[in-house]
C-alpha cells in the first residue's frame, strides 16, 4: 500500500493540518462581497476545475506513486472538482438510513476499500505582501492524503469540515502539481452514518489563501447586551508574531459605531483581545436580521466580516432571543441535489433559503453535519436561527446484532457501547465537535450547537458537551440522543440546554410536561414529510402554542434525496432511490421524504406547513359588530410593520365582496388586536370570509406583497347549505319518457329512450351505463375501501393487507326492486369480505334511478370493529377518459385530507383530471378533495355531475389505485385508459407514521356506522 494506514488509526485524524480556526476570507483591502463572491479577493485562489482522475476499486491494488513529480497521467480520466465520483460513472450509488454499508468492525474497514486519485496542475503567483500560502479543502468524503510537487503534506478526515495545510515551503512560483488520494471509507465512516446517499470524493471547494508572514490566525467575536448598550469582545490568535490590528465596526449605513484597541490577553490559545461598547445597537433576529460590518485591519491584510447583536438564553423553561420568547419554526436540511449530489453551490444555497423563508420557517438544523461556511453567512443575512450540527452519527450501532434488540431498553443499552460510551472514540468525538464550533463560532445565526445525531449517549458526548459549554457559554447546546438512559451508570446531562426528542406523539409530549421537567422541549425532528404528508401539522402547532415549555420543532426534512437519471419515454424525470443502483444494503425510498421534490418543486406538505405557520391568525369574527380579532404569532415585529391584508367574502364559491384592510393594527408580538370589518353576509349559501396576509415591505429575498398565508372563517347565516348543490339535489325529474325494467338471474336492466343501465345483483353495483348512446362506464363500478398506501401508511398497510383490504369482494344476500313510471328503487343487502377471511362490513344499499337517468344511492354500512381502520370508504367508477375537465365546490385547489387541509380553502375550482394528480416519486394515494358539495366531470359531449347534501371527498385520476400500489416509480406508471372517479364518505388521515407516531385516533376511519348518500347525474352536452 502506497500510504500509511491512518484511515484505520483511531488516534490519527489529521496529519499536517493547521489548528482549527474560524472561517474568513482575507484580502488586501476591505471587501464586502466575500460571502457570495469570495473569489474576488486577491488573496484567494480557487482550484475548482477539471482534475485528472483515476478510480480503483481497492486501495491495496493501487500501487502507482502518482504523487511523484513527472508522473505520467496522460491516460487518466477527467473529473470536475468539486464532485462525487459516483455521479461520474465510478463505483455505485448507495442509500442507507441506519445500517452500515460494510461489516461493523471498528476501526477497520473492508480491504476492498475503493479510492480515487486526483492530479491537478495549477499556476501559483506569489505575493510579497502575503508570502504565506494555505491550502484549504472544505469537504472530502471520507478521508484523504495530499501531496504537493511530490512532497507529502498530510492527511485528514471528518468529511464535512475544512482541512487546511500550510504549503508555504512546498508551493513554488509557476506550475505546481497537487495530488490527492481519497478513500471511500475510513474509521471516521463509523461516525458518518447519516441518513443519505453514501458518496465519495472532493465535494466542496478547494482553494489557496495567501497571507502575510504575521497575521491574524483566528478570532472569536462575542456580544453582551445590556439595556442601552452592547459590549463587543473580540479575542485574537496570531500566526507568527503579533501585528498591530485596527478594529472598526460599521452599521448598515456604513457609519462607524465603535472601534477597539487590541491588547494583550491571557486566554489560552487567544493572546490578545479588543473590547468596546456600542450604544443602542439594533439587534439581530430572524424577522429583522440587522448586521454590522466588522473590519479587522493589519498592515498587509484586511478581514471583513459581519456580526449581529443578539442574546439567547433559557428562563423558566422557555427559550428567549433578545428577551423575547421564541418558537422554532424549523426544518432539517441536508445538502442534496439530484444532479450534483452533496455538491452545493452558493446559488443552490440561496434558492433553498429563499424558499424556506417563503414558506414561513425561521430556523434550520444542518442535519447532520456542518454545511459549507457560506451557508451560515447567508443565514445571518436572510434571517434564520441555526442549530449547527457536528458531523457525528453512529446510528448503525443501533442495528448491530444482539439478543432481544427489539426490546427498547436492550436496544438503548447496546447502542452506546461501540462509540458513544467508548473512550476509544473520545478523541474522534471531540475533534468533530471542535471542528464545527471553531469554524462557525462567529456566526450570529448559529444560536445552538448540536453534538450530532442518533448516536446514543455516553462519556464521549459528555466530554464534548462540557468542552462546548466552557468554550462558548453564550449559545445553547442540543443533543437528541441525550434522552437515553443506562442501567449501568447515571449519565451527566448538566451541559445540555434543551430536552430533545424525535417524532413524539401528543401523549409522549404530555407525559414530559407532566414530569416536572427542567428543560424546554424541542422536537428536533417531527412531521415526517415522506410522500403524501405530513398530516397533523396543525395539531402540533396548537400544542406548541398552548405550552410555553414547547420551544418548537424542525420538520423532517427539506428535500427529497434522489439521483436524476434522465428523462423517461413518457417525458417524466427519472429519479432513483435506494436499491435502484443494485446496491445492498439499502433502504428503498426512505430518502424520498422531503417537503420539496428533488428539483425543489414545492410539495403539498410544504404548502400545508406554510399556512399552519402563517404570521397572524383570526381568533374570532363578530359579524354583528363587524370586528375581527387577530393574534400576532411573530416573535419580534409588530403586525402593522410586517404585513398587509385583504379580504374576500364568498358564497357558494362566488366572490360577493372583497377589499383591502386599510391598515392592520400595531399588534405586538404574541398579542391580540382588533380590526373593524363590516360585511354583508348572504342569507343563504356556504359563506366564508378569507383574510389573506401579504408582506408589507420587500426584504432582501422576498418581494413586497409576497403571500404569507390566509385565514378562512365560516360565516353564520340563515341557511348555510350550498344553494347550487341544493338546487341540483332538489330538482324533480321531469321527462315525457317512462322507465321499463327487466330482471334476469344476475342483472336488472333499467331503460328509457335516453338511457340503459344494468344493475348487477351479484355486486350490488351498476355494471353498465349507456346514456344518449354514449358509454358512461368503461368498467363496472364497485365499492372502494383500498387506497394506494402512502409512505405514511407504510406500517399501517401491513395491517390493511393482513385484513385483505386490497382483495375485497362483495356478496349480496338479497335484492329487490320497485318500479314506477318515474323511478326504480333497488334495495340490496350486501357484505364486504375478502378471500380467506370473514366479512367485515354489512351494507344496506338503496338505489333510486329516476326517469331522467339520475342515480341516487343511500348507503348504511356497519363495520366490524375487530378490523383495522379503513383506508377509505366509497364508490369507484371508471368513466371515459375524455371526461377530463373538472369543476367542483369543496376544499381546493391542492389535495387535502382530514388532517392535511390547512393549505386549502372552500371555493369553486376548475382543473383537469391530469392536473389533479400529485405525481409523487413513489406512486401512492393522492389528489383527494374533501368537504365537497358537488363535482362535475365533462368532455365535449358528456357530463357527469356528482352531488351530495352531506359532503364527500373525491379523487379523479387516470391511474387506478392498483397501478399506484404496484409501481415503484412515477415514471413507470401506465394510464388506465379511463377517468377513475372515487367518491368517498371519508379517507383515513395521513399523519407521519412513516417515521413518526401512529395516526391520531380522531383522524382514523374507525366509524362503526357509515351513512352516506350521493347522486350521480349523467347528461349529454
Amino acid at each position: 500500500m502506497i500510504i500509511p494506514a491512518y484511515f484505520e488509526d483511531l488516534h490519527t485524524h489529521h496529519v499536517g493540518t493547521t489548528p482549527n480556526r474560524s472561517y474568513f476570507i482575507p484580502a488586501s483591502k476591505r471587501m464586502d462581497d466575500l460571502v457570495e463572491n469570495r473569489e474576488n479577493s486577491d488573496r484567494f485562489q480557487l482550484l475548482n476545475d477539471n482534475w485528472k482522475f483515476r478510480y480503483c476499486a481497492c486501495i491495496h491494488d493501487f500501487e502507482d506513486k502518482f504523487y511523484e513529480e513527472n508522473y505520467d497521467a496522460s491516460g487518466w480520466d477527467m473529473i470536475p472538482v468539486p464532485s462525487v465520483w459516483q455521479n461520474h460513472g465510478y463505483d455505485q450509488h448507495q442509500y442507507t438510513n441506519i445500517r452500515y454499508p460494510f461489516p461493523a468492525d471498528p476501526p477497520y474497514v473492508p480491504y476492498e476499500n475503493p479510492c480515487g486519485a486526483y492530479l491537478y496542475d495549477f499556476v501559483y503567483e506569489g505575493n510579497a505582501d502575503a508570502p504565506k500560502a494555505y491550502l484549504n479543502f472544505e469537504g472530502v468524503d471520507s478521508c484523504f492524503y495530499v501531496w504537493l510537487n511530490g512532497t507529502f503534506l498530510g492527511y485528514s478526515e471528518v468529511s464535512h469540515s475544512t482541512s487546511e495545510f500550510d504549503i508555504t515551503e512546498t508551493v513554488k512560483e509557476g506550475k505546481n502539481t497537487l495530488a490527492v488520494l481519497v478513500l471511500k471509507w475510513c474509521d471516521g465512516s463509523y461516525l458518518e452514518d447519516q441518513d443519505k446517499f453514501r458518496t465519495s470524493g472532493i465535494f466542496r471547494d478547494v482553494y489557496i489563501l495567501k497571507r502575510p508572514e504575521n497575521c491574524i490566525r483566528d478570532y472569536f467575536t462575542t456580544t453582551l447586551l445590556d439595556e442601552e448598550e452592547a459590549t463587543v469582545r473580540i479575542r485574537f490568535a496570531y500566526n507568527g508574531e503579533f501585528v498591530p490590528t485596527k478594529v472598526k465596526l460599521l452599521n448598515a449605513a456604513d457609519k462607524s459605531v465603535g472601534t477597539g484597541v487590541v491588547k494583550v490577553f491571557d486566554g489560552g490559545a487567544y493572546t490578545h483581545q479588543a473590547v468596546f461598547t456600542v450604544k443602542n445597537p439594533t439587534l439581530w433576529n430572524p424577522e429583522k436580521p440587522y448586521l454590522y460590518t466588522l473590519i479587522l485591519e493589519t498592515p498587509d491584510e484586511v478581514i471583513t466580516d459581519r456580526i449581529g447583536f443578539r442574546a439567547i438564553h433559557i428562563e423558566n423553561n422557555m427559550v428567549f432571543l433578545n428577551g423575547s420568547p421564541i418558537k422554532f419554526r424549523g426544518v432539517n436540511r441536508h445538502d442534496s441535489d439530484p444532479v450534483t449530489g452533496p455538491v452545493i453551490s452558493v446559488e443552490h444555497m440561496k434558492r433553498d433559503l429563499r424558499m424556506i423563508k417563503e414558506y414561513n420557517f425561521n430556523a434550520v438544523r444542518t442535519s447532520h453535519y456542518p454545511n459549507a461556511p457560506m451557508f451560515y453567512q447567508l443565514c445571518d443575512q436572510y434571517g434564520f436561527m441555526v442549530i449547527d450540527e457536528a458531523d457525528n452519527e453512529s446510528h448503525g450501532a443501533s442495528a448491530l446484532y444482539c439478543k432481544e434488540n427489539d426490546i427498547w431498553e436492550n436496544h438503548v443499552e447496546t447502542w452506546n457501547e461501540p462509540f458513544a460510551d467508548n473512550p476509544d472514540f473520545l478523541e474522534a468525538t471531540m475533534d468533530r465537535t471542535q471542528r464545527c464550533v471553531q469554524r462557525d463560532k462567529n456566526r450570529p445565526s448559529v444560536i445552538c450547537w448540536s453534538m450530532g445525531n442518533e448516536s446514543s449517549y455516553g462519556c464521549c458526548f459528555e466530554a464534548a458537551l462540557a468542552w462546548t459549554k466552557h468554550f462558548d457559554p453564550a449559545r445553547l447546546t442540543h443533543y437528541e440522543s441525550s434522552q437515553y438512559r443506562s442501567r449501568k451508570r447515571k449519565y451527566d446531562f448538566s451541559n445540555i440546554d434543551l430536552y430533545s426528542d424525535m417524532y413524539p406523539s401528543m401523549e409522549r409530549l404530555q407525559r414530559y410536561l407532566d414530569s416536572n421537567p427542567d428543560k424546554p422541549f424541542l422536537m428536533c425532528e417531527y412531521a415526517h414529510a415522506m410522500g403524501n404528508g405530513p398530516g397533523d401539522l396543525e395539531d402540533y402547532w396548537q400544542f406548541i402554542q398552548d405550552h410555553d415549555i414547547m420551544c418548537g420543532g424542525f420538520v423532517w426534512e427539506w428535500c427529497d434525496h434522489a439521483i436524476y437519471a434522465g428523462v423517461a419515454e413518457n417525458g417524466k424525470a427519472k429519479y432513483l432511490y435506494g436499491g435502484d443502483s443494485g446496491e445492498w444494503p439499502h433502504d428503498g425510498n426512505f430518502c424520498i421524504d422531503g417537503l420539496v421534490y428533488p428539483d425543489r418543486t414545492p410539495g403539498t406538505g410544504l404548502m400545508e406547513y406554510k399556512n399552519v405557520h402563517r404570521p397572524a391568525r383570526v381568533e374570532a369574527y363578530d359579524a354583528k359588530f363587524g370586528q375581527l380579532t387577530v393574534h400576532n404569532y411573530m416573535d419580534f415585529v409588530s403586525l402593522s410593520d410586517y404585513a398587509t391584508a385583504t379580504y374576500e367574502v364568498s358564497c357558494d364559491g362566488v366572490i360577493v365582496a372583497s377589499g383591502k384592510i386599510e391598515k392592520l393594527p400595531a399588534v405586538a408580538p404574541h398579542c391580540d388586536g382588533t380590526i373593524p370589518l363590516s360585511i354583508e353576509i348572504p342569507e343563504k349559501g356556504r359563506c366564508y370570509l378569507k383574510i389573506s396576509y401579504k408582506l408589507k415591505n420587500a426584504t432582501e429575498i422576498l418581494p413586497e406583497g409576497f403571500d404569507l398565508g390566509f385565514d378562512e372563517v365560516k360565516l353564520e347565516n340563515a341557511d348555510d347549505r350550498n344553494q347550487t348543490a341544493l338546487q341540483i339535489w332538489k330538482t324533480k325529474p321531469v321527462s315525457e319518457e317512462s322507465i321499463t325494467t327487466t330482471e334476469g338471474d344476475r342483472y336488472i336492466t333499467i331503460s328509457t329512450k335516453t338511457f340503459t343501465y344494468k344493475y348487477d345483483k351479484f355486486t350490488g353495483m351498476f355494471a353498465k351505463m349507456t346514456f344518449d348512446g354514449k358509454e358512461v362506464l368503461d368498467k363496472p363500478m364497485n365499492f372502494n375501501i383500498w387506497r394506494a398506501p402512502t409512505d405514511n401508511d407504510r406500517k399501517l398497510k401491513l395491517h390493511w393487507m393482513a385484513a385483505y383490504y386490497d382483495h375485497m369482494a362483495t356478496r349480496p344476500y338479497s335484492t329487490h326492486f320497485v318500479a314506477t313510471e318515474n323511478e326504480v328503487r333497488i334495495h340490496s343487502n350486501v357484505s364486504i369480505a375478502a378471500t380467506t377471511i370473514q366479512k367485515f362490513i354489512n351494507i344496506e344499499l338503496d338505489w333510486t334511478v329516476s326517469v331522467t337517468g339520475a342515480i341516487t344511492v343511500d348507503i348504511l354500512a356497519k363495520r366490524n370493529p375487530e378490523f383495522p381502520e379503513l383506508p377509505r370508504f366509497g364508490l369507484r367508477m371508471f368513466l371515459p377518459e375524455q371526461l377530463e375537465n373538472v369543476t367542483y365546490y369543496g376544499l381546493g385547489p391542492m389535495e387535502n385530507y382530514v388532517d392535511k387541509r390547512n393549505a386549502a380553502w372552500h371555493g369553486l375550482f376548475t382543473d383537469t383530471v391530469t392536473g389533479l394528480h400529485e405525481d409523487y416519486i413513489r406512486p401512492q394515494e393522492n389528489g383527494a378533495h374533501g368537504d365537497c358539495d358537488y363535482a362535475v366531470l365533462e368532455s365535449e359531449d358528456l357530463r357527469m355531475t356528482v352531488v351530495s347534501t352531506e359532503g364527500f371527498s373525491f379523487n379523479a385520476s387516470h391511474y387506478t389505485q392498483e397501478e399506484l400500489t404496484n409501481k415503484g416509480h412515477n415514471f413507470e406508471l401506465e394510464e388506465s385508459g379511463s377517468t377513475v372517479l372515487c367518491l368517498d364518505y371519508k379517507h383515513n388521515g395521513i399523519g407521519s407514521n412513516s417515521c413518526g407516531p401512529e395516526l391520531m385516533e380522531k383522524y382514523r376511519l374507525t366509524d362503526e356506522t357509515i351513512d352516506f348518500s350521493i347522486r350521480l347525474i349523467p347528461e349529454s352536452k
